[in-house]
């Protein structure tokens, strides 16, 4: 294994940073999560124009940069840092692939090169709070029971004349309220025969109601949608085993939110020591005093073992190897622990100021919230990456 960055993986995270630094400082910030969207389109038409930033895990014939898992984790790390609010997750990290996996050629041409060029963003609808088990991340419910179980609620796909027709509603969908393209987790066959399949719905379907919710971390912004026999249409055949592919998925995206969530981490802590360089206390900088040079010591040796972790989990997610399976939930739940406790130095460090809503250092503390909130918790991750790799049981059984 070969750890270091080429040339081209270390011009992109240089890129990005910098074009992320002009486009997305604290004003610009607060100002696109006030837009209806929860983004600012410019700003992401400029990352999907000039960087290619959607399309950088997407082969060539497909509109792609031809990268892998590595250098999309490497852009989230530089989104993370920012808390930029992109479309990035929703469209590349979590719809994207699926796309790739599951759909029919005609789907696949006629949908991937938008993507990668930034025309159109896409979301993942899952019934329910239920995203990190459908992601196989905090379990793995071989039903898929969390899309509704067949039985009232959730979401029902049925046939009609002409294609499918689906009804339910889905709360928690990220970029769900101004996506173009919707793919819906749906129950079709009844409760008896019931399976899980997914559904391409567009963002101007009739039947189709969605509204931006709020959310604890505004820079992720979430919408409810609302389905009324909405015309769909199947993602590849029924033969496909979306189970299996949401499953798959969920290695490569555990492996970009970690990413993600170090470059939070790695930026709120910077700050942070920026902060009690400057800030006196006594007649001396606060950060000259030994109990917050060891708390952030701490932090800091946490940070870059989740960053290490991030780093080979996006590896493992590239190119897997025997054993590799638990490192995408493994390395999330260590990089959401060092993030929650960067933050929470952060706030605390910046005295008073910390705990205001005009500084930046809420946001990231919000940020770790609501990321355990969809994606883990922590303890969960641990003990689904443990099952997988039936750490707990006997010799023999």
């Amino acid at each position: 294994m070969d750890a270091r960055f080429t040339d081209e993986q270390d011009e992109i995270r240089r890129t990005l940073r910098d074009l992320l630094d002009k486009r997305c400082g604290p004003q610009e910030l607060r100002a696109a999560v006030d837009t209806p969207a929860g983004h600012d389109r410019a700003l992401w038409t400029a990352l999907a124009g000039h960087l290619g930033l959607p399309g950088l895990a997407l082969p060539e014939t497909c509109g792609g940069a031809g990268g892998t898992v590595t250098e999309l984790a490497l852009a989230c790390e530089e989104t993370g840092r920012a808390l930029a609010p992109t479309p990035l997750l929703a469209t590349a990290v979590l719809a994207a692939p699926l796309l790739l996996a599951l759909g029919t050629g005609a789907q696949r041409a006629g949908l991937l090169p938008p993507i990668a060029s930034g025309g159109l963003t896409a979301a993942l609808a899952v019934p329910g709070p239920a995203l990190a088990t459908a992601l196989a991340l905090t379990g793995h419910d071989r039903r898929g029971q969390w899309a509704g179980g067949g039985r009232a609620g959730g979401v029902q796909a049925r046939r009609s004349e002409g294609g499918w027709q689906v009804y339910g509603q889905v709360d928690q969908v990220l970029d769900g309220h101004s996506a173009e393209l919707l793919l819906v987790a749906a129950h079709t066959g009844g409760f008896a025969r019931s399976r899980v399949l997914l559904f391409l719905v567009r963002g101007d379907a009739p039947g189709l109601t969605r509204a931006r919710q709020t959310a604890l971390d505004a820079t992720r912004p979430q919408g409810r949608i609302q389905l009324r026999d909405t015309p769909a249409d199947l993602l590849g055949d029924e033969a496909a085993d979306a189970l299996a592919a949401l499953a798959r998925l969920g290695d490569t995206a555990a492996a970009c939110l970690a990413a993600e969530a170090v470059g939070a981490a790695g930026r709120v802590l910077e700050r942070t020591v920026e902060y009690v360089g400057q800030r006196e206390q006594f007649g001396r900088p606060v950060g000259s005093f030994q109990a917050v040079k060891h708390r952030l010591a701490d932090a800091y040796v946490q940070v870059q073992a989740a960053r290490s972790a991030a780093y080979y989990a996006a590896w493992a997610a590239a190119a897997p190897a025997p054993g590799a399976e638990t490192a995408g939930a493994l390395a999330l739940a260590q990089a959401l622990e060092a993030l929650r406790r960067a933050a929470a130095e952060g706030v605390q460090l910046h005295g008073g100021i910390g705990f205001t809503w005009e500084h930046e250092a809420h946001l990231y503390f919000k940020r770790a919230a609501g990321d355990e909130l969809l994606f883990g918790p922590v303890h969960r991750l641990r003990a689904r990456a443990a099952d997988a790799a039936h750490v707990f049981e006997e010799a023999g059984t």
